[in-house]
């Protein structure tokens, strides 16, 4: 039997960065609710992914904004690391295999619109 962790994420995109050999890609996930009086309250979760493999890197840093409204997908991994005074620091890493742009599919259909104007 194979076994697995895995996340999936839609959300939109904060800031995409460059860390070593990886990119990070920071997405907020929309947990909105109502409050007392029946209005809607925004409540945005940040988190960040991680993307090793070079060809989707590459397609991300080609083709998402800050904005997009993205889907990722792929694998949890727990890390741990000796911090300054000794003691173990604990962490998970969220490692994106799969990367999609839904925003990438409204842009072209805005650009197909203004050409045949």
């Amino acid at each position: 039997m194979r076994t697995f962790a895995e996340f999936q994420i839609m959300g939109r995109v904060g800031k995409i960065k460059t860390v070593g050999s990886t990119l990070r890609v920071s997405i907020a996930a929309e947990y909105g609710r109502k409050d007392d009086r029946g209005d809607f309250q925004a409540n945005a979760y940040w988190n960040e992914v991680t993307i090793f493999n070079e060809n989707v890197i590459k397609w991300v840093k080609d083709n998402t904004l800050p904005g997009d409204l993205v889907h990722a997908r792929g694998t949890l991994r727990q890390t741990s690391w000796e911090n300054s005074s000794g003691g173990t620091e604990y962490g998970m890493t969220l490692a994106a295999d799969d990367f999609d742009n839904a925003s990438q599919d409204e842009r072209r259909r805005v650009a197909k619109q203004q050409e045949g104007s």
